[in-house]
């Protein structure tokens, strides 16, 4: 990505001038206070990205902050007091600024030790990357760079400010976020940072679930996330979170059409960005479908058998939603997105006997029941799941797709399919077999669902009679 230093330094007068930070900045130099601008904004600034976070860093401590705000916000409230954080509202945006940090790590747990620092230089040090360790003092608008995060930014590499080895050790999350910036910047990792990645890839367990899932979430919600996770994988820092996705490179795609599964899984997922934002174009990424497609092969290399020159993968399906439930879970993924991502999983291959042979209405039915609300994150799936190169093929599933897709609308118009559910619900099921709630009423249930599959809607008389007549047969 091009800097263009004098477009960037116009960009920064415009942001410091602007309210609320002219009104924020003047206030804190009003009580004889340092204030500066620092991290993302100021690095987006200069890549000539939208600034929707406003970052602070001062030399106040957090009641004095609080002080400063009050009169000129119209909401506080406290981030964090402990690591020296407040917020507040002024017109309309959101600001957090927090004390000057000098914070100390033991080399083992999994937070540091919270020490509020005096001087911006030594804030701006302690941070991940050079690019996020550049800052605007105000209302001076000096910039202050203790890393060479300006020339990083114009070469597009991500480096530490400091060693590699000591930032990392300090906040082993710090090679996560190189992944994620190596995806969100389309920024090359110096030389110096990926064999320490690969070195100190072990010391991820230092953290805990929750954080990973964060940065893993905003990894996969960039433009595109191949970049950092083949980073993470090649350095061996995926084994320890998420070791199903490099178990994929050991497993031949058996269409001989990639150079494993693991690469197929990768394009998946690209082909599954693009398409869901073109079917999609008021939507923001969707995380469950994302991970659905990195994870929809993890069950292949537990299925994997040889015979002959024939390679099969029978029931990776139903394996890998067993096993990304179980990731997930580790993950502290919440409760839905595991089971939305589980039975994308699961569903994945539904479709592909759709183009060997016609479905019956019934058929489609039963595949639009089966997806329920995941049913247009399926599409996109089973849809980017095609990555052959032989194009006669490829046209061949489009089409079928394309047909499955027309069906469904045709039938979702004429029968509500989006609602299906038999013609008598469980009160009249009750009600025509004099029978109280339990087992029966599910089972008959059950039934009738099915004979609507299978024929469409029946009218209540004509499911009375099917139900009367299979409960005679049940004696």
């Amino acid at each position: 990505m091009t800097v263009a230093i004098a477009e960037a330094q116009s960009r920064l007068r415009s942001l410091a001038e602007s309210e609320p930070i002219a009104t924020l900045a003047r206030a804190f130099e009003a009580r004889g206070l340092e204030l500066a601008l620092v991290g993302g904004p100021v690095r987006d600034a200069f890549l000539g990205i939208a600034v929707h976070d406003l970052d602070f860093t001062t030399n106040a401590l957090p009641d004095t902050i609080l002080e400063i705000v009050k009169p000129i916000s119209d909401a506080q409230w406290d981030v964090g007091r402990e690591f020296g954080t407040i917020a507040c509202r002024m017109a309309g945006q959101v600001l957090e600024i927090t004390t000057y940090r000098s914070d100390v790590y033991d080399g083992d747990s999994r937070k540091p030790e919270v020490e509020f620092g005096s001087s911006l230089e030594d804030d701006l040090i302690r941070r991940d990357f050079a690019v996020n360790a550049m800052a605007l003092r105000l209302p001076q608008q000096q910039l202050v760079d203790v890393g060479g995060g300006l020339e990083q930014l114009v070469a597009g590499v991500l480096d530490t400010p400091r060693s590699p080895e000591q930032s990392f050790r300090d906040d082993p999350l710090r090679m996560l976020r190189a992944a994620r910036f190596t995806s969100q910047l389309g920024f090359t990792p110096a030389a110096r940072v990926v064999p320490v990645m690969a070195e100190l890839a072990g010391e991820i367990t230092r953290i805990s679930a929750e954080r990973i899932r964060d940065e893993l979430s905003k990894l996969l919600l960039t433009d595109d996330p191949a970049p950092g996770i083949r980073l993470l994988t090649e350095t061996g820092l995926m084994q320890h979170f998420l070791p199903e996705v490099p178990a994929l490179s050991l497993e031949a795609d058996e269409h001989a059409h990639h150079k494993d599964v693991y690469e197929h899984s990768i394009t998946v997922l690209q082909q599954g960005i693009g398409l869901w934002r073109d079917r999609n174009p008021e939507a923001g990424p969707d995380l469950v479908s994302r991970l659905a497609g990195l994870l929809h092969d993890i069950g292949k290399p537990a299925t994997k058998r040889v015979e002959g020159r024939t390679v099969s993968f029978h029931n990776h399906d139903l394996v890998g939603s067993r096993m990304a439930k179980k990731r997930l879970r580790a993950l502290r993924f919440d409760n839905d997105t595991i089971k939305q991502v589980a039975r994308l999983i699961e569903l994945h291959l539904r479709f592909f006997g759709y183009s060997e042979a016609s479905w019956t209405d019934a058929a489609v039915r039963r595949y639009v029941r089966d997806a329920g609300a995941e049913l247009e994150r399926l599409h996109v799936l089973t849809r980017s799941d095609v990555t052959t190169r032989n194009r006669r093929k490829a046209d061949m599933l489009d089409f079928a797709y394309d047909d499955l897709e027309r069906r469904i609308a045709e039938l979702a118009e004429q029968e509500e399919l989006d609602s299906m559910r038999p013609d008598l619900d469980g009160k009249q099921i009750m009600q025509i077999l004099e029978i109280p709630p339990g087992r029966e009423v599910g089972e008959a249930y059950s039934m009738l669902l099915e004979a609507r599959m299978d024929h469409g809607p029946l009218g209540a008389e004509r499911a009375t009679k099917l139900l009367r007549e299979w409960w005679a047969e049940r004696g």
